[in-house]
């Protein structure tokens, strides 16, 4: 059975969305605030996590800044605010989904029942062989990386960005082609996270290996093959 925690400061939303996704065979947790929330991830250790943004003592933004060994658990965001940039906030941070408030419960539950599907697919088809690009180790199987001696701290969406472009290196990817396989979404506010999500990966892995993300102007993004860094 699927766990699924809601989080909200609002009892007749939690108590409306928990009653239908227990309805749909899930098992349900349910927090009032930020620190709730992430006081049950660690002992209900939910497989979705539908969480408001404006929420007292932590934000959802918060929470999904402070959660550790997110890997496996997908989020969706429920917001008052239909505004691109908290939008992209969102997906910055790690969440797979949003939604603006009100919306309606069937939506809600398509949602929870796509993302299941999604995370289950990312965890069948997770390649276990290790990929080197000369001192930078990236791992599959263990969603880690490592430069030299040093562990990359990605969140989960640097993550599964970098890992698709060193898996198929000089293959040219469209920033909507990216959207699309990354955050399994199109992103009717525009490709910008995309470049966002580059940016600091290129940052993070530092010369001269940030140049192995490469921007093919016009198009997108592709890595240089494995061999240029010995």
């Amino acid at each position: 059975m699927k766990k699924i925690l809601v989080v909200d400061d609002e009892p007749a939303i939690v108590s409306a969305i928990a009653y239908a996704l227990r309805r749909e065979g899930y098992e349900v947790d349910t927090a009032g605030d930020g620190e709730e929330a992430l006081s049950k991830t660690n002992t209900f250790h939910p497989n979705v996590l539908v969480l408001d943004v404006m929420m007292p003592k932590l934000s959802g933004y918060d929470v999904c800044r402070k959660l550790e060994n997110r890997d496996d658990i997908g989020i969706i965001l429920l917001t008052v605010k239909n505004d691109i940039v908290d939008k992209i906030v969102g997906l910055e941070l790690g969440a797979d989904d949003y939604m603006t408030k009100p919306f309606e419960i069937r939506e809600l539950l398509a949602r929870v029942k796509a993302l299941l599907r999604r995370l289950e697919k990312n965890t069948a088809e997770v390649k276990s062989e290790l990929i080197e690009y000369g001192i930078l180790r990236v791992h599959p199987d263990r969603r880690s990386a490592e430069l030299g001696e040093e562990s990359l701290e990605l969140t989960p969406k640097e993550f599964d960005l970098l890992l698709l472009l060193l898996s198929h290196p000089q293959r040219v990817y469209m920033r909507e082609e990216l959207l699309e396989q990354v955050w399994d979404m199109d992103y009717a506010g525009g490709t910008r996270t995309v470049d966002i999500h580059i940016q600091r990966l290129r940052k993070k892995l530092g010369e001269p290996y940030q140049n192995i993300l490469q921007t093919v102007y016009g198009v997108g993004y592709k890595a240089v093959p494995a061999g240029s860094y010995p």
